[in-house]
């Protein structure tokens, strides 16, 4: 490489890596192609619908019924995946919407409905959105760090701030729902040591439930900043059970509550045991990551599966 294509690159590159969307997976294709893979037993259970929609032309919609089992794995599950590949020390914005519709069950069992999963074969992902009876819930590696009432028939506008780190002196996350800051930044570990992570959008679930669910995901984006995400939105739709909040110009400033310094025990309190999927191991997509992976969580390992 010459001193010109050096110069060149020294100039393209920060701008390549600056504040960017990096990926969209909006269903505005009007089809699942801007995801990596599907686990589902039929088509019609993750259909994309044009109603009802958060915003743009289109939305998921994922039905799990009693029994749904694409991959032989623990639990009922009709699920995205996108293979984001989130490294050591990367940090991100993503913004979705979900909604619950109007019949989804009350069960007082763990339903994710999405979720950040490690490449190794077991245990329970490191990031999960849970469903608990009448609560949602965000665990960041068997932490609960934030709860609210579930709502359903109403759209869930999330902005999901993180910083990706098996150390929970570096890690952290933030939450925003619906133009509100509702978990301040919290230093938390946010993966498994020796491991990336991927996004999964859907419907996983605890196989005893036996009432169909339903839920609707849209408008999902990743970026490397708040302004990317909250620019990269399209007009509100209406949906039925009234309209959500409108999707908001700006957000509160970050850090509402003081967030605790490197070194300080994170104020969060542990996932109970029935909150998250249980079972075995399945394949995973990578076997020699799946050992390294786990190696240093043998000793910790009440972990289940995804």
């Amino acid at each position: 490489m010459n001193h010109r294509t050096l110069m060149l690159a020294a100039l393209v590159l920060p701008a390549l890596a600056s504040a960017d969307v990096v990926w969209r997976g909006d269903f505005e294709t009007g089809d699942r192609s801007q995801w990596s893979k599907t686990q589902m037993v039929n088509p019609d259970r993750l259909q994309v619908v044009e109603s009802p929609v958060r915003s743009g032309k289109y939305a998921l919609r994922a039905l799990v019924k009693q029994g749904d089992d694409p991959i032989n794995a623990s639990g009922n599950r009709n699920e995205l995946l996108y293979h984001s590949r989130e490294a050591v020390g990367s940090e991100y914005y993503y913004r979705w919407s979900t909604m619950f519709a109007p019949d989804y069950p009350s069960a007082k069992t763990w339903q994710l409905f999405a979720q950040w999963h490690h490449y190794g074969c077991c245990g329970s992902p490191p990031i999960q959105f849970i469903v608990n009876g009448e609560e949602m819930i965000l665990a960041a590696v068997g932490q609960v760090v934030w709860k609210a009432p579930l709502v359903r028939g109403m759209w869930n506008d999330f902005i999901f701030h993180v910083k990706w780190s098996p150390d929970a002196r570096e890690g952290f996350i933030e939450l925003y729902r619906n133009g509100k800051l509702e978990a301040p930044k919290t230093f938390v570990a946010t993966m498994f040591p020796n491991d990336f992570n991927y996004i999964k959008l859907g419907l996983y679930r605890n196989s005893t439930i036996a009432q169909d669910g339903v839920v609707f995901h849209d408008d999902f984006v990743m970026a490397t900043t708040l302004e990317d995400v909250l620019a990269s939105g399209s007009t509100p739709s209406s949906q039925p059970g009234g309209e959500g909040p409108a999707l908001p110009s700006t957000l509160p400033e970050p850090g509402a509550t003081p967030a605790p310094r490197p070194g300080e025990q994170a104020a969060v309190e542990e996932l109970d045991p029935t909150g998250g999927p249980s079972g075995g191991c399945s394949a995973g997509p990578s076997g020699l990551l799946a050992v390294l992976g786990l190696l240093p969580l043998m000793p910790l390992l009440r972990r289940r599966r995804r």
